[in-house]
């Protein structure tokens, strides 16, 4: 189960990333709903981290189909052969996350490279669909895509439309200028007079409006704004017209790390459980509720677990902090209200 904690464990401060290298510029245009172009491994294996232009360390993964867990498959899915992946991204892109490869067309990213070895383990094709956050969820609903594997938080108010199978610790983090002497210790009140981007629609956005509310009650303020890609994001925060980005801490630890020897330098200044005070938040592949899928899918990345390759996976992205033990089906998320 995932481990309570108190305010003081949950805020860690983090180094700067290794460096990585320059990611091409020019990303894709995110529109309602696309199909990505697919990578093509050999059968028995999966190459991650490819196409990532240096943002990850290519490691071929060699995963076959594991009968037993397949045939928890729901008879649809199974009958069609292919897991459809959804893949909610920026216009710009969210590396590591997700973002188009340097062949200026592919959909890569840790995210949807899990997608893959869970494609794998349950002797499925993987389709990937690219679209902006919000038709992700409608894609889900629609049964247009079959699982989501986009950062999305294991909460509460979502397992009512939803199913998890959790694969990722949810951590989140503030961005500032590197020559900003702020730093958020986990008490909201160290908000107050400043001005925060935050992703519409996202769970680190529900906690932020939740901050804002309490602050506002002290006859504080805490004005929030939002921007439709990174570009302008960055440029408002470069520019002083917000004072921080809340943000996942993947993508917030890799632009710090690679803006630090340039005149738009960033670092971080302070992290925070995407499920809020008490509770470490997860990262969670999303199913439509009673879909059949979230067992399946929590075997598949358990299997993976205890083979080894996830955590090979995790590596090759760097993100080998945000390991868990084991995948859960459903397990706690963000309550309804948290502080």
């Amino acid at each position: 189960m995932p481990t309570h904690l108190t305010r003081r464990s949950l805020i860690r401060g983090i180094t700067a990333a290794t460096a990585v290298a320059t990611l091409a510029t020019g990303l894709a245009a995110c529109g309602g709903e696309s199909d990505a172009a697919t990578t093509t491994d050999t059968a028995g294996s999966v190459t991650v981290g490819r196409l990532s232009n240096g943002a990850a360390t290519e490691t071929e993964l060699k995963v076959a189909e594991v009968k037993s867990i397949s045939a928890l498959l729901p008879d649809d899915v199974k009958k069609s052969g292919t897991l459809v992946i959804g893949s909610g991204t920026l216009p710009s892109g969210s590396p590591p996350l997700g973002f188009i490869g340097s062949d200026q067309k592919t959909l890569t990213g840790s995210e949807i490279d899990l997608g893959r070895l869970v494609a794998a383990v349950l002797g499925l094709k993987p389709e990937v669909r690219r679209s902006t956050w919000e038709n992700l969820f409608i894609g889900l609903d629609s049964g247009k895509v079959n699982v989501a594997f986009s950062n999305v938080t294991d909460t509460e108010e979502r397992k009512q439309k939803y199913e998890f199978a959790s694969y990722r610790r949810d951590d989140l983090a503030f961005e500032v200028k590197k020559d900003d002497t702020w730093d958020f210790d986990g008490d909201y009140e160290t908000l107050a007079g400043k001005t925060v981007s935050v992703g519409n629609g996202t769970n680190q956005e529900k906690l932020l409006l939740e901050w804002k509310a309490k602050l506002e009650k002290e006859g504080k303020d805490l004005t929030v704004k939002y921007f439709q890609e990174t570009n302008s994001l960055y440029l408002a925060l470069n520019s002083g017209k917000i004072d921080a980005y809340l943000g996942p801490s993947p993508n917030l630890a890799y632009h710090a790390a690679k803006t630090a020897n340039t005149p738009q330098a960033t670092r971080i200044a302070g992290q925070y459980s995407g499920a809020g005070e008490s509770l470490q938040g997860l990262i969670a592949a999303t199913a439509k509720k009673d879909s059949g899928l979230a067992e399946p899918l929590a075997a598949a990345i358990n299997h993976l677990i205890d083979n080894g390759q996830y955590a090979k996976w995790l590596k090759a992205w760097n993100l080998s902090g945000e390991a868990v033990e084991k995948s859960e089906v459903n397990p706690p998320g963000l309550p309804l209200t948290n502080s």
